[in-house]
């Protein structure tokens, strides 16, 4: 196993260094893989170290803001390339920490964070696409519609995502000509503040891009600083609440939030039983379900129920090979993040197995490290906490249905509404069915996509604004109305 921890950055890096904390409070962060410490010097971003990244970000924003767009979009290409390039670094740092196995970070999460940086892939290529209004002067006054950066913004990252994270939050928002504060989460920090080497290689100013790293308190801090005007939250939708409470009761600062998630996928039995075996399989089995995202509720009709969950079991037992050495090639599932998300799911598991029928899984693969085995549950009680709860786990609850009204209503009654699927070979039926799901996202015979070019975002307690596509580089943007008179 490649898990020299001999060269990690795990200073805070300000104004364009890496710097020691103000005060000696350290993280410590774990392998999910054995719970063995991989540092317990991870620096914590205390009060004055979150005023001193403001501090960069605000005395930097001018210049960067009136920056020609064509200058951002060339450090932004640079820096996408430079992701890419460091590849291989940042696989490791997230499978020391994160316990992600290498091969699929590397097809997956770094061509992703660098995408959004980069022109083809998106948004360097919006730095100069920005269009603004214009209305005839027909009243004699004629009017603009512009554009313009906020300013200062800060992004507070969850574990499951940390690089593409940083591309879905920090590419929008500096091709807008923001500044940005980037909190990593306390759980997954290195291959975030390993980024700030990067970034000074592309030619970055100093102050326009900053990571920190530290806990719960240090996301407060950032939420309620007077000087940031706006954060953008990703994890749980209890945490969003006291993000927005924070951002309303201090400077009243933008605020978008990608919460969780309770996500249906809907077989109908016109569908192909293969495709969607796989796909379901998939979107609760990737990243061993600890996706905001992730397909936890299946609804398949009563006349294919018993076909489609014994091919889901033998699915689900055959993607157990996927476990191992997150640095081993052959590699593609990873434990939970670290023993408290164990325990949690493991508590969910022993609830259900009293609130439904369990198929297949519900234990630990072993007494060392995180890994818990793909789990199925079949006919929950309707109050049970594995149907009504995000468990950010690789655990599913599949329910029978008789008719479309009827699946419609189960599906859309959850206090989530982030993503859904609808697996039919009707193609009306398909697009009728995926109009009415109440969620920022409808899949039709695939389930839990995210794309670049997309608005990626939720209905109901799933959050509040979008990410990716257009609609996210417009939410790091203020919008101007400007009357010129025309009539002297």
């Amino acid at each position: 196993m490649t898990n020299t921890t001999a060269s990690l950055e795990t200073r805070l890096f300000i104004d364009g260094k890496y710097v020691d904390a103000k005060h000696p409070e350290r993280l410590t962060c774990y392998r999910p893989t054995d719970n063995t410490i991989v540092t317990d010097d991870v620096h914590v971003a205390n009060q004055e170290d979150v005023d001193a990244a403001v501090a960069a970000a605000r005395a930097a924003f001018p210049k960067w803001a009136a920056m020609a767009p064509a200058e951002r979009a060339k450090i932004l290409l640079k820096f996408a390339d430079l992701i890419e390039q460091h590849g291989d670094e940042l696989a490791n740092l997230e499978a020391l920490c994160n316990g992600k196995p290498t091969a699929v970070f590397k097809a997956y999460e770094v061509p992703l964070c660098a995408g959004a940086y980069r022109c083809e892939m998106h948004y360097a290529g919006w730095c100069d696409k920005v269009e603004g209004q214009s209305f005839p002067a027909d009243n004699g006054f004629l009017k603009i519609v512009r554009h313009e950066p906020i300013g200062v913004c800060a992004a507070i990252n969850a574990f499951n995502g940390p690089l593409v994270m940083c591309g879905f939050k920090g590419a929008p928002c500096l091709a807008a000509g923001n500044t940005m504060i980037m909190k990593a989460s306390e759980k997954s920090p290195l291959s975030s503040l390993y980024l700030g080497k990067l970034a000074n290689e592309a030619g970055i100013p100093p102050g326009v891009i900053n990571f920190i790293s530290g806990a719960g308190l240090t996301g407060a801090l950032l939420a309620s600083h007077m000087g940031i005007d706006k954060v953008s939250f990703t994890g749980s939708t209890a945490t969003g609440k006291k993000i927005a409470k924070a951002a309303v009761e201090s400077n009243l600062k933008r605020v978008s939030l990608e919460l969780g998630g309770k996500s249906p996928s809907i077989v109908f039995p016109d569908a192909n039983l293969d495709v969607a075996v796989q796909w379901c399989t998939q979107g609760i089995v990737g990243n061993s379900g600890q996706a905001c995202i992730a397909s936890s509720r299946v609804y398949v009709h009563e006349s294919i129920r018993d076909v489609f969950i014994d091919q889901m079991k033998t699915a689900f037992e055959a993607a157990k090979a996927g476990f191992g050495d997150p640095f081993s090639k052959t590699t593609t599932l990873p434990p939970l993040i670290d023993k408290l998300q164990f325990d949690r799911v493991s508590k969910f598991v022993e609830e259900g197995k009293k609130q439904s029928t369990i198929v297949t899984g519900g234990c630990a693969l072993s007494s060392e490290g995180c890994w818990m085995v793909p789990t199925i549950f079949v006919d929950p009680e309707p109050g049970a906490s594995i149907y009504k709860e995000e468990i950010f786990g690789p655990v599913v609850v599949i329910s029978s249905f008789k008719d479309e009204e009827e699946v419609l209503a189960r599906a859309n009654d959850t206090e989530f509404g982030l993503s859904g699927a609808v697996f039919s070979q009707d193609v009306n039926r398909a697009l009728r069915v995926a109009g009415k799901l109440r969620s920022g996202t409808a899949c039709v015979n695939c389930c839990t996509l995210v794309d670049l070019t997309t608005p990626f975002g939720g209905y109901k307690q799933s959050g509040w604004g979008r990410e990716l596509g257009k609609a996210g580089i417009m939410s790091y943007l203020e919008t101007k109305t400007v009357f010129v008179n025309m009539t002297y």
